[in-house]
């Protein structure tokens, strides 16, 4: 009988005030809400009994808040390459005010000023999934929504911009695996929030 395929396993930070409010925060570093944190608790319930290889956090405070409280404080390992989207002019700016300065805009497509290109955050999606596919056994990764849309994207061969298609909710499990073999990637699980309550 063959092993089993990894996978990697992506879990949205828990919420916070400005994820609430629909504010971008990029690299503004604000902590959880309550629900935010009583959330990140029952990921970790969700996640019991599943064992990972390797544990890894954006330097975000609401990433490594949300890895500790679900139960993996002590194995998380930070990667400076899973920060959010760097929103440049817009960090801080609800879509709905940035729309009434550039209508039609679109964050896929347009980017932000002054902040990380569509490019950019390909090419460091790629290099994280370039870092996670070697390994053995199943990872789990805490991240930020915009972000791990791209990752997602860029896992399925989809130009970044395709993450634009992937809904993804705070404190949300979402599993990135394959079918067959390593040559066909497909996605298991997407914005499962079964756990998270309101």
């Amino acid at each position: 009988m063959s092993e089993p395929l990894p996978a990697i396993y992506l879990a949205r930070h828990g919420e916070t005030a400005w994820a609430l409010s629909g504010q971008h925060t990029g690299l503004t570093d604000i902590p959880l809400t309550e629900r935010g944190e009583r959330n990140a608790r029952n990921l970790g319930e969700r996640l019991k009994g599943i064992t990972f290889t390797r544990v890894f956090s954006s330097p975000s405070q609401r990433a490594r808040r949300t890895g500790d409280l679900a139960g993996f404080g002590d194995r998380v390992e930070v990667d400076q390459e899973l920060h959010e989207w760097d929103y440049g002019a817009y960090e801080g700016k609800k879509t709905v005010d940035i729309l009434k300065e550039k209508p039609g805009w679109n964050i896929f497509k347009d980017g932000c000023p002054n902040g990380e290109s569509l490019s950019a955050i390909s090419a460091r999606a790629d290099r994280v999934l370039a870092r996670l596919r070697p390994l053995d056994g199943n990872v789990l990764v805490f991240s930020s929504g915009h972000f791990l849309r791209v990752v997602a994207a860029r896992w399925l061969g989809l130009e970044a911009a395709g993450g634009r298609m992937f809904l993804l909710s705070t404190a949300t499990l979402s599993i990135l695996g394959y079918e067959h073999n390593k040559n066909e990637p497909i996605i298991r699980l997407w914005n499962d929030g079964r756990h998270v309550t309101q």
